[in-house]
């Protein structure tokens, strides 16, 4: 399998791993609107899939041919486990493999894992080393994780750059920060300074605060990045990766046609009930906003009690519109 991380533009825009949001569906949606270079799936726990829970959990690894290239988010505790992991992600068409070293959780980290590891960096080497040997030389391994755990600590990603990662995101905060702060741009830009020196192929992706392509660019240029990760700017404009977005000047009937599309797509994929109809409650705030009485609508789509009746409720208010 080619390393479809050398072949991507500079800047490359990478949409970023939300639990509960970024699954099939939501992927498949960005896609037609305004799709990114590179997908990453929700991440999802090695130790649970290495279990008899893997049932419950395997579904955050479905993908369509519509979202590639997309690279697997992984998080978890035990070396054997991530080497049975990577050798299954790699055999299923994933472009890479990710590990999840940022995720601030309290029951995340206490439990060790995530960015528990920037404390542990004996357990990180097995890690990477489990996953290197799972999927061989020539499969992308990547790294996402924040500047440090209490303070920042660029001795981390040093440590991480000399594993010789294809890819390195970096979160622009302290696991400490959460998300309390604005990104520090600029310790990210350090970072691609010690990627510069001490690794010169692996890719320095930064991550945080990021609501415009314009903006993602402005700072890819300014701080020496690869590329750029967009989380929550998903949220206030699912054209964020266009050039040129119209979302602004979208009609309330072309919003809940959008909702309305997000809906039915999601009805279709997880009739076996993976995914309960509240997970869409998140999406309806994307949608239906930017219009006079938006903030009433959803509140009513938010309360319907099946998908049917929440079908019935926009094609009401789309008529209405």
């Amino acid at each position: 399998m080619p390393d479809i991380l050398k072949n991507l533009s500079k800047p490359f825009f990478v949409l970023a791993p939300m639990d509960d949001v970024t699954d099939t569906v939501f992927r498949q949606i960005i896609a037609d609107t305004a799709a990114p270079d590179l997908y990453f799936t929700e991440f999802v726990n090695v130790d649970g899939l290495q279990s008899p829970g893997r049932e419950k959990l395997i579904h955050k690894l479905q993908f369509t041919d519509k979202e590639t290239p997309i690279i697997a988010q992984v998080w978890g505790k035990n070396p054997e486990n991530y080497y049975k992991t990577a050798k299954e992600i790699k055999a299923m068409g994933f472009a890479g493999i990710d590990i999840n070293m940022g995720c601030p959780a309290k029951p995340v980290v206490q439990n060790g894992c995530c960015s528990a590891l920037i404390n542990n960096r004996e357990l990180t080497g097995e890690i990477l080393k489990a996953v290197r040997e799972g999927v061989g030389p020539d499969f992308p391994v990547s790294v996402k994780t924040r500047l440090g755990f209490g303070q920042v600590d660029l001795s981390w990603h040093e440590f991480l750059l000399s594993h010789k990662l294809n890819m390195l995101t970096i979160h622009g905060r302290t696991v400490r920060e959460m998300s309390k702060v604005p990104a520090h741009w600029d310790l990210i830009g350090e970072v691609a300074k010690l990627r510069t020196s001490l690794a010169p192929d692996t890719l320095i992706v930064g991550n945080g605060d990021v609501m415009t392509r314009q903006q993602g660019e402005g700072l890819a240029e300014q701080y020496g990045l690869d590329g750029i990760m967009v989380g929550r700017g998903i949220f206030h404009d699912p054209y964020v990766f266009a050039e040129q977005t119209p979302w602004a000047d979208m009609t309330k009937q072309e919003k809940i046609d959008l909702y309305t599309k997000h809906v039915n797509l999601f009805a279709d994929t997880w009739q076996n009930a993976e995914r309960k109809l509240v997970t869409l409650n998140k999406f309806c705030k994307v949608y239906i906003e930017g219009f006079p009485g938006a903030k009433e609508l959803r509140e009513k789509l938010m309360a319907a009690e099946s998908i049917d009746q929440l079908r019935t409720m926009l094609a009401e208010a789309r008529e209405q519109a």
